[in-house]
């Protein structure tokens, strides 16, 4: 069935309607720009590897998460690492986290959330800017994320707590920016792209998982909530 037609959004200007900017950024079905391809994300060790490398040899899932301080990034990022590597094996795919902290932040992370698949960093979010993905909160109803575990304001705690707590006092990224989630590759084929609307709006593991043939994961088990 075809998608419906978006209707444009007007604004008021100077006593006139005009349109309201589109949304930049590739959408499914278009190759990722060369020049997206080629920005650079940096692995825990500081090296620079060029976005496009992630993906040239086969499929990835690629999730952008606002930043590692987010308790609901932290318990979305759990449960991808619920994921059993035989399921991704048999499927062909790669699974890609990428933040936007500086580098330093990220095994700390990875041994908060348990995550031991690939994970970079875009400290200057200059990917997150040519994806087109949304710096700042849309009023929207996303639905109960089967991923979140904590309510707001206990996860904010736990967050502030983090934050003040570690070596490095900071946010690990821009507070305001939101994320989303890419299925990617071979090559700079677009597959699929959703860009988070606010911070529940992420896309629910196994229906992106289902997109790549990857196998349902049970993730109804309970989680260990780490401070």
């Amino acid at each position: 069935m075809a998608a419906p037609a978006r209707v444009p959004v007007t604004r008021q200007v100077s006593g006139r309607a005009a349109p309201a900017p589109a949304a930049s950024g590739p959408e499914r079905g278009q190759p990722l720009a060369a020049a997206v391809a080629e920005l650079p994300v940096l692995d825990a060790s500081g090296r620079r590897v060029p976005f496009g490398a992630l993906f040239r040899e086969r499929r990835a899932v690629v999730v952008f998460v606002r930043h590692f301080l987010c308790y609901i990034c932290k318990e979305y990022v759990e449960d991808l690492a619920q994921i059993p590597p035989s399921f991704l094996q048999e499927a062909n795919v790669s699974l890609i986290v990428i933040g936007q902290s500086s580098y330093h932040h990220i095994e700390p992370f990875c041994k908060l959330t348990g995550y031991s698949y690939e994970i970079y960093v875009d400290p200057e979010r200059e990917i997150y800017k040519r994806l087109g993905m949304k710096r700042g909160e849309e009023i929207a109803s996303s639905g109960k994320s089967p991923h979140v575990k904590s309510n707001i304001l206990s996860g904010s705690i736990r967050s502030l707590w983090r934050a003040v707590t570690g070596p490095l006092f900071d946010f690990q990224g821009d507070p305001a920016q939101q994320g989303g989630t890419l299925i990617l590759g071979p090559g700079n084929n677009i597959h699929f792209i959703h860009r988070d609307r606010n911070r529940l709006d992420h896309k629910p593991i196994n229906s992106v998982l289902q997109l790549v043939g990857v196998e349902h994961v049970d993730f109804t088990r309970p989680a260990v909530i780490h401070v």
